[in-house]
């Protein structure tokens, strides 16, 4: 019988290999450390992307299936959990900046301290990030010229300064763009270009994208889209450094006796289980899935999960809500505005962005317009569904109907968490990750006032009939997970400190957006991206050096 034998120790094993453990292990492999990337998803080739709908967005191609790897909710402690496809998530080489609409504002400098601007706020555990814009701003910077950016810098003017522009030119305007950027300018409000991942010129051998609609969910068999897919991994490979296992499961961070990360266990495609050691450990699997595989990882000197000792593993939970104003306009009256022609997301407004009191709560969201969805699962509000209603209907509306969307700038709640079910369980047997969630007042104050404000700009553009889609509860529809892993200076109160190295264990890491002490009004990606470009020069520079030798 021949002996199974672990692979060879390694600096630094990462869990996942999306917007943070991409990054990470590209700046760690430049650096000379050697880097084990374990994914749990496939690893997508060109060939496998194309525009096929049903694939994508109907039999979860690149979606976690909800049969093997469900997902609990429930509002509160009180009610029962039930299965539901809670915030699906990209699990493949490249996580969500695969499918991703590729939206990478920054975050604004009052982002980072939004206690110090309000204070308590009843019922919201909000604090101030350890961390500045300021600090932040050079990773931002690398970010965009490393990973392909377009927009136009300067364009928006709530944003904090910038050290450089960004490297391609942004999108040009689709004709829905052209509309709502029309329609703000009537009623005295600000637009500029979407900052984008993608390259619109050709840059560093890559080409631009095909000009079109249908580009969020679907990943990009060319090299306009901006992914670590085809950015930051091929880096990192080409060091010769970088060692990436797809399709592996990884079930537990183990310790050793001083309480130090020794690595992590997993199983392979075939079902194989493995030990990799590592001096040290990267966890980058998503604000829910990280905080599941933290509370897994139990053993003698950590009986409550790992790195938990303050008891805010999974808590402090927030997940964007996408709500949205739809407008339908005449057809004999305005022009077709073709939806799928032209980038999916070509402009967009910070103007209620930040808080105005007068509007009954604090916080605020980007807004954008797009159109209303993929030919086969496109949905307006009363559409009739089947026969020939819903033939005529995709006729009258599909192109004359647009969206003005949000990101719903969430607050915390300490009650608001992942942990693990207690009696539902996935496909390898492993307890699945329970959501807790009941939005904060502000939450719905705040979005019931900007779907209608976004309804208000649809009239401005012509629209005849405006309709409020409105949320009735979070349903992580963004795929945008935060906060599960605090980042903060009291271990007390947080899990991981401004390196994002966990409080309690000086080894291990989190590098995906369960750091974010608090939400955002925008996609998150470029900040996980920056931060742990961050994090990981704090590895090469200071941590490395009390590691011992693998």
């Amino acid at each position: 019988m021949k002996t199974k034998k672990n692979p060879e120790p390694v600096d630094v094993v990462i869990v996942g290999a999306g917007a943070g453990g991409a990054t990470a292990a590209k700046v760690l492999t430049e650096a000379g450390m050697r880097v084990v990337g374990l994914e749990r998803g496939p690893w997508l080739k060109p060939e496998h992307a194309s525009g096929d709908e049903l694939k994508y967005l109907n039999r979860n191609f690149i979606w976690q299936d909800p049969k093997l790897k469900p997902r609990t909710y429930r509002p509160n402690d009180r009610e029962e959990a039930v299965v539901t496809n809670f915030s699906a998530t990209p699990q493949v080489v490249g996580g969500g900046t695969t499918h991703w609409g590729g939206m990478v504002p920054r975050m604004t400098e009052n982002d980072f301290k939004l206690r110090s601007i309000h204070g308590d706020v009843e019922g919201a555990s909000l604090v101030d990030w350890p961390i500045t814009y300021d600090e932040l701003e050079p990773y931002y910077t690398r970010v965009e010229w490393e990973f392909g950016t377009s927009g136009l810098g300067g364009a928006n003017r709530w944003e904090g300064r910038r050290s450089r522009g960004y490297p391609t030119k942004p999108s040009p305007l689709s004709q829905i763009g052209r509309t709502f950027a029309t329609a703000m300018d009537k009623l005295g409000h600000s637009t500029f270009p979407m900052p984008q991942g993608m390259v619109t010129e050709p840059y560093r051998g890559r080409q631009p994208f095909s000009e079109n609609g249908f580009w969020q969910q679907y990943p990009d068999p060319g090299t306009g889209k901006s992914s670590t897919l085809i950015s930051f991994i091929p880096d990192a490979i080409n060091t010769g450094l970088y060692d990436l296992r797809s399709d592996c499961y990884v079930s537990e961070i183990l310790v050793g006796p001083d309480g130090k990360a020794t690595g992590v266990r997993y199983q392979d495609e075939d079902g194989d289980e493995w030990v990799q050691l590592a001096n040290a450990v990267i966890v980058c699997g998503g604000g829910i899935e990280t905080p599941r595989l933290l509370l897994m990882s139990k053993s003698a000197l950590f009986p409550d999960g790992l790195a938990n000792s303050s008891g805010q593993v999974g808590r402090n939970a927030t997940f964007h809500q996408y709500s949205f104003s739809v407008g339908l306009f005449d057809r004999d009256l305005t022009d077709p505005l073709y939806g799928w022609s032209g980038h999916y997301m070509s402009g967009c407004s910070f103007d209620f962005y930040e808080t105005d009191e007068s509007r009954g709560h604090i916080l605020g969201s980007l807004i954008f317009p797009s159109n209303l969805g993929h030919p086969v699962n496109w949905s307006f509000p009363g559409r009739p569904t089947w026969g020939s209603a819903a033939k005529d209907a995709d006729r009258e509306l599909f192109n004359h109907t647009m969206k003005i969307g949000i990101l719903l700038h969430d607050l915390p709640v300490e009650s608001n968490r992942v942990d693990l079910d207690p009696t539902v369980t996935d496909a390898w047997g492993l307890p699945v990750a329970r959501i807790t969630h009941t939005p904060h007042w502000n939450d719905f104050a705040q979005e019931k006032w900007q779907v209608a404000k976004n309804g208000e700009v649809l009239e401005a553009a012509g629209a005849r009939k405006v309709i409020p889609v409105n949320m009735e509860r979070i349903t992580g529809n963004t795929s945008h997970e935060l906060g599960t892993t605090r980042m903060g200076d009291d271990p007390a109160t947080s899990v991981v400190d401004r390196w994002c190295r966990t409080h309690d264990v000086p080894n291990l890491y989190v590098f995906d957006a369960s750091f974010f002490p608090t939400a955002t009004g925008i996609n998150p990606a470029l900040t996980i991206m920056a931060n742990a470009w961050r994090c990981a020069d704090q590895i090469i520079r200071v941590d490395s050096r009390g590691w011992a030798q693998g």
